[in-house]
Order: C-alpha cells, then sequence, then structure tokens
C-alpha cells in the first residue's frame, strides 16, 4: 500500500512505498511545530523538518480536511528512489484510506510559541513593543550605557536576535574561587556610552579598571527559546554534570551558580539564573535605565554620578515593563530546523548529524532536554532541542579572558546551537565569521572532538557543516 505525503493546500501528493530499498528509515513521531525532526534517519520526502502521520478522518462520509487528524504513532518507512523518485499527482487519485504524512507549518523566526492563549499572546506583544523602545536621556537612558533599547543588541535578523555589538566585560581573580565582580568599581559591565550631559562632565565612557585580572568582549546571545530553556529542571541539567570526569571520557562539565545559590544557566559563562534577572540587570548594566529591581545607577569606576547628569527620577521604568520584556522573551519560539533543499543535500544532512555524534561533539552539544511542567501549557513537557548541557566546560588558554561566578577564565557554557545559521559571527567574543573557524578553535575538554574533526574527509567535515547549517 502506497503511504502519501501531503505537499500542499491544493492536496497534491507524493506516493512513498513501504517497501525497502536499502536506505535508513526514519521514526516519524507527532510532533509540535517549532519541534525539529529526530536525530536519526533521512526524513520523509527528504525535507528537514517536522512530521505527523496520520489516518485523514472523515466527517458524514467524506474526510474532514479542516485538519481533523488521528495520529498513528510511530511507523517505521522506507523513501523509494528510482527512476520515478518523487514525483506530484493531482489531488484527484488521493483515497480516504490511506495514510497521510502531514507537514504542519514552521514557526517563522520571532514568532510566539505556539499554543499561547489569546491572553498570553497579547502580553508577547505588548512585551515586544517594550523591547523595541527606544529610550532617551530624559526617560533614564544612562548617563552610561551601551545601547539604546533591548532591540539595540538583539535585533538581527529579526527582533530577539543577536547584533554585531559586543559589551566589554572585566572581573578579578582573587584566588581560584574566588571571582570579584568588581562592583565597588561599577562592575563588571564596562559601558562604553555616555549621555550628553555625562560628556560635558568630559566622561565619554567606563575604564577597565585597573584590578581587573581579566577582560574580554561579549556578544548579545540570541533570545529564541529562552522560555523553554528556562523550564528545564535543573535537576535535568545537573545529571549532565561530571566535575572529576568520572567516566574518564575527557569532559567534566560542571554548572556554574549566581551569588544566592541558584543554578545558572543563561549568559556565556551561565550566570544568570533566569529571566527575569537577565531582563532586570540588562536595563541597568546595559542602558542605564532603574527599576524596582534595581533601583540605583552603578557608579562610574567607583566614582558617583556627577549631579544633573541623570535628570530622571528613579526607578526609570516600572516593574510592569520588566516584566513585559520578560514575557516576550519567555515566550519567544525556538528556530524550527531548516528543510533540506534537495536529495543530496538531506544525505549530507544525515551523515553529517551522524559524525556530529561520532565524534563526541553531543557530548556537550546534547541535542535535546524536556522542559518540566508548567501552568503555561505551550511551555509545559516540551522538547527543547538547545544542543547544550547549559554546563561549563574548559575551552583551552586561546579562548580564556576573565573569571564570572564560579566559572574560570577558560570555562565557558556549551554555546545553544539552535538557531546556528542565522549567526554571522561566532565564538563568545566575535572573533570568527564562520562555523568551521569556531571548531578550529575549540580547545581543553573540547580538543578531542576538534581533532576527529579536523581527522574527516573534507566530504564528511562539508557534511558535518552541512547539518549544522540546519540548526
Amino acid at each position: 500500500m502506497a503511504l502519501w505525503f501531503a505537499g500542499t493546500p491544493q492536496f497534491s501528493f507524493i506516493p512513498i512505498s513501504f517497501d525497502s530499498l536499502g536506505l535508513a528509515g526514519v521514526d516519524l513521531k507527532d510532533r509540535g511545530s517549532n519541534d525539529p525532526p529526530g536525530p536519526t534517519g533521512i526524513r520523509a520526502a527528504f525535507l528537514e523538518t517536522p512530521s505527523v502521520i496520520a489516518w485523514p478522518q472523515k466527517t458524514n462520509g467524506r474526510m474532514n480536511r479542516a485538519g481533523s487528524w488521528r495520529v498513528l504513532g510511530r511507523v517505521r518507512i522506507v523513501v523509494l528512489l528510482g527512476t520515478c523518485l518523487l514525483f506530484w499527482s493531482c489531488g484527484d487519485n488521493f483515497q480516504e484510506d490511506q495514510p497521510v504524512i502531514t507537514i504542519p507549518p514552521q514557526v517563522v523566526l520571532g514568532d510566539p510559541v505556539p499554543g499561547l492563549s489569546a491572553d498570553l499572546l497579547a502580553q508577547f506583544e505588548a512585551g515586544q513593543a517594550v523591547f523595541e523602545r527606544v529610550f532617551t536621556p530624559e526617560e533614564g537612558l544612562g548617563p552610561l550605557f551601551n545601547g539604546e533599547g533591548c532591540a539595540s543588541c538583539h535585533s538581527e535578523p529579526v527582533p530577539g536576535g543577536n547584533s554585531t555589538r559586543a559589551a566589554l566585560h572585566a572581573t578579578r581573580e582573587a584566588s581560584p574561587t574566588v571571582c570579584d565582580l568588581l562592583l565597588q568599581e561599577g562592575g563588571f559591565v564596562i559601558q562604553q556610552k555616555a549621555t550628553p550631559l555625562l560628556q560635558a562632565q568630559g566622561i565619554e565612557r567606563e575604564e577597565v579598571p585597573l584590578s581587573a585580572t581579566g577582560a574580554g568582549f561579549r556578544t548579545s546571545p540570541p533570545l529564541f527559546g529562552l522560555g523553554l530553556v528556562e523550564a528545564i529542571p535543573a535537576a535535568t541539567i545537573l545529571a549532565n554534570e561530571d566535575p572529576e570526569d568520572a567516566d574518564g571520557d575527557g569532559i567534566s562539565g560542571r554548572a556554574n551558580r549566581f551569588p544566592d545559590g541558584r543554578l545558572g544557566r543563561f549568559g556565556r559563562k551561565a550566570f544568570v539564573p533566569g529571566l527575569l534577572d537577565f531582563t532586570a540587570d540588562a536595563f541597568l548594566v546595559e542602558q542605564g535605565i532603574t527599576s524596582p529591581i534595581f533601583l540605583r545607577e552603578e557608579t562610574i569606576n567607583g566614582q558617583p554620578i556627577p549631579a544633573g547628569t541623570d535628570p530622571a527620577p528613579d526607578p526609570e521604568i516600572p516593574l510592569s515593563e520588566v516584566e513585559a520584556v520578560v514575557d516576550f522573551m519567555r515566550f519567544l519560539a525556538a528556530p524550527a530546523r531548516r528543510r533540506s533543499r534537495n536529495v543530496a543535500e538531506a544525505a549530507a544532512v544525515f551523515r553529517g548529524e551522524q559524525l556530529f555524534r561520532q565524534i563526541g561533539c553531543a557530548r556537550c552539544h546534547i541535542p535535546s532536554m524536556q522542559t518540566g511542567p508548567s501552568a503555561i501549557p505551550a511551555l509545559s513537557r516540551k522538547t527543547v532541542f538547545l544542543y547544550s548541557d547549559l554546563l561549563l566546560h574548559d575551552m583551552g588558554p586561546n579562548l580564556a579572558d576573565m573569571c564570572l561566578g564560579l566559572a574560570s577564565p577558560a570555562e565557558f557554557r556549551t554555546e545553544m546551537l539552535m538557531g546556528l545559521r542565522f549567526r554571522n559571527h561566532f565564538l563568545h567574543d566575535r572573533r570568527v565569521f564562520t562555523v568551521r573557524e569556531s571548531i578550529e578553535l575549540h580547545g581543553g575538554e573540547a580538543s578531542a572532538s576538534r581533532l576527529a574533526f579536523e581527522g574527516l574527509s573534507e566530504a564528511d567535515r562539508e557534511a558535518l557543516l552541512t547539518f549544522l547549517d540546519t540548526l
């Protein structure tokens, strides 16, 4: 019996045989529209896209084409190759008793997570308005700052993305176990802009404190899917810790902690525990805007802000606006996997995904985790294809710059690879512009995987990079 592939709203279909011709099969499951396909197998019709196996339901003897489907569950299929590899047939040939693979619409980058209620969708849209707001000194910007609004650093290719801007950070490693955030000298974020009133006092920017032992640039991370990442239980993350490398595989991931003891998961060194912390802190240290969470401006390298240079009364934004931005970030959907462009690319993606695991990349870039139970159904018990363990790893001396929390200068959180194809610069400080270059700079615990990558044939290296370009 033929299996039919639903191709267009006009109900054109591709017949796919169950007969095995020696190709790898595919396990298809019921997945959300923003969930990438499973980790193994050439996908149905060679498309890198989520799929659902279903029998069309009948209503009064007819198929309900409005979308009523009964999910079958796991089905093992093999794509028929031959002179008639894939061909479209007209809708008139469709038989109602045949199973159908439907392709749900992919989430567009910048969309909210599917399944939000009308009220939560309104919160998402209200938060986006605050996120895209451009602040002025009269509204609280500065007097020291790095950007005029959230979107100043998170706008490429759409609001919530990253940017080419990089902030300057510095800390002091007081001992191997103590990292000084330099709070008495203005804090570890070194603001590089000043408002006209502060410039009139002869102050153009903040300087790296002389007591700092390490400094480095930090690019703005993309924010897509972070609400799902926040919803991953701490126990899930901690289950992958191996600080003493007990299994002897050369990888010893460990968690970072916020000063109050909470598990960190956001930021290049996994220092920030939650989106509210991330947002309120960014308003203060990146924009110089106070809120009820942080009521006082930072100092200028430890010196008070000159009188008259910060005219807006504190708090400069209400808590409701901070929380609105949190809602926008929490409900930003994770990027969907890109579909393969053709059969040859799909085969390369399949091979590259195998190699990603074989050379050890997936030991740290864990493909997926599950969120815990949530009062918000759109975030509850969802699979997040983040490609990270959210733990710290020693990446070697060539990437080392500064400590932060429990993280040593050489330790960084495993970068999340979801949405990787939308980035145009890589590593924490934007020093390279291709994925290949970033792999070649992996050291420390990642050295074995880097060497394995370098030892692959050029065709296999290209296959692995092609796979990464679908994330």
